[in-house]
């Protein structure tokens, strides 16, 4: 008997099997886009921080995915939300079955729950970044559950539950510029900020190199692919609009791969990897709240301005003093941000309606001029209700017995992978290469470690 009609009718005869098939693989690549977050951020940082870094992308998956069933799904999409948040009407996906889902007619409910998700997971597991290096686990692990209730669900339900006040103003975000890219960036700015800098900030201690660019690579693959899923499945079906969705989702990665690189190399006449993955994620980015809504010419601006914007952005941390390690920020929140305003401009009535079923009034492209009023409003509110939200999370949490931020001294020196976890990316030996200072300044290894790479080179 189908929960949905209360009768006998087959749940095959309710849907397109097309749409749940390709809503179910779009559930998979996105969940696939978390550990790209983790070898991303992995090979951006020290080889014995690098484990840990992996550990907490992954465990984001598992503490959001339980949020989400507990009450996180219902405090963002329920019927009954109000303007900034739902109720409690599904509260352990309680009545969450077959019946149509009101954000995406086409869908069971329960397929749209588990592929929204892998949204918050993911958007946990961008943010939780910041802690790279000198940040506890078990806080971490706290601060998942806290700011996917606190933060997230709210910002998703007004961006996107039909009753959420940004929907109802007439703001646009197809696939997350609001509440995955700027409140993740916000967040991890919030987090650097209440942390600290990391032992040795603005000396020669922190002039490293990302210490496993093949990593970099993997993760920005994983990323790349995942987004396919991640935009294109936000159509809500196999559809015009889901394969509009990945076309300039694949064009505005590749155009701000190419910007970034050539930013890069006009300074250091090098063609760095690193860059170019950089790139790429900032046209993905970028793209993300515009792509279900502009043409695939907008996406090569998209993917131009994103690639740029991004890649200057990364010098703010120097100039406001905050060690964003992995640059989440100037990547997920100077992008979303460059994203929601560029969808003002580019926004087409008659991409949204590739569909079948939507209708906007569009953006400038229509002449449609208060959209840009639209997206700076919902923009501006992201940012400050995640970073400011985030802060006071923080400072309460640090005031509790046992859930105090940062790590030792010691553990901070020793490396978090051996401090918190007592395992490694690589072997043992890797980390007794990490030289450290004695009082004179000058480098040196551990007896321990100078006797195993002494047995290495014979």
């Amino acid at each position: 008997m189908s929960a949905a009609t209360g009768e006998g009718n087959d749940i095959n005869e309710l849907y397109e099997a097309g749409n749940i098939a390709w809503i179910l693989m779009s559930t998979g690549l996105v969940l696939l886009m978390i550990p790209g977050v983790g070898f991303f951020y992995s090979g951006l940082a020290r080889r014995k921080s690098a484990l840990s870094l992996i550990w907490l992308t992954m465990m984001a998956t598992a503490v959001v995915s339980f949020q989400w069933f507990f009450w996180g799904y219902s405090l963002t999409f329920s019927s009954g939300a109000g303007k900034f948040l739902g109720d409690l009407q599904h509260i352990g996906l309680r009545n969450v079955l077959d019946k149509p889902s009101d954000v995406a007619p086409g869908l069971p409910e329960l397929l749209f729950a588990v592929y929204q998700g892998m949204f918050a997971a993911l958007t946990v597991a961008l943010a939780i970044g910041a802690a790279a290096e000198r940040g506890r686990i078990l806080p971490c692990v706290v601060f998942m559950f806290v700011w996917a209730t606190v933060i997230y669900d709210p910002i998703a339900c007004w961006t996107w539950n039909p009753k959420g006040w940004s929907v109802v103003m007439g703001g646009l975000d197809f696939a997350g510029g609001t509440p995955v890219h700027i409140a993740s960036g916000c967040a991890a700015l919030a987090y650097s900020l209440m942390l600290g800098q990391r032992r040795g900030h603005g000396t020669h201690e922190l002039n490293y190199r990302p210490h496993n660019v093949t990593h970099i690579v993997l993760g920005t693959v994983f990323l790349w692919l995942g987004w396919f899923g991640f935009n294109g499945g936000s159509a809500g079906g196999a559809n015009m609009r889901s394969v509009m969705a990945i076309v300039v989702t694949n064009i505005s990665a590749s155009v701000g791969g190419i910007t970034w690189c050539l930013l890069d190399y006009r300074l250091e006449h090098k063609w760095s990897t690193v860059g170019f993955c950089s790139g790429v994620i900032a046209g993905l980015v970028a793209i993300t709240p515009g792509s279900g809504y502009v043409p695939p010419w907008a996406a090569v601006i998209y993917g131009l301005v994103g690639g740029a914007a991004c890649n200057y952005a990364t010098k703010l941390k120097f100039v406001i003093g905050v060690d964003d390690a992995l640059d989440i920020f100037a990547e997920h929140g100077v992008g979303g941000i460059v994203g929601n305003i560029l969808t003002a401009f580019f926004a087409a009535d008659y991409i949204a309606k590739l569909d079948g079923a939507t209708e906007i009034e569009g953006g400038w492209l229509n002449r449609h001029w208060a959209q840009l009023g639209y997206q700076v409003a919902d923009s501006v509110a992201g940012f400050a209700y995640s970073f400011g939200g985030t802060c006071i999370i923080l400072f309460v949490m640090n005031l509790i017995p046992g859930l105090s931020l940062r790590a030792s001294e010691e553990a901070e020196i020793l490396g978090i992978d051996d401090a918190e976890l007592g395992e490694f990316a690589y072997d043992y030996v890797e980390v007794s290469r990490e030289v450290m200072a004695d009082e004179e300044g000058m480098p040196k290894f551990s007896e321990d470690g100078l006797h195993r790479d002494h047995q290495i080179e014979k």
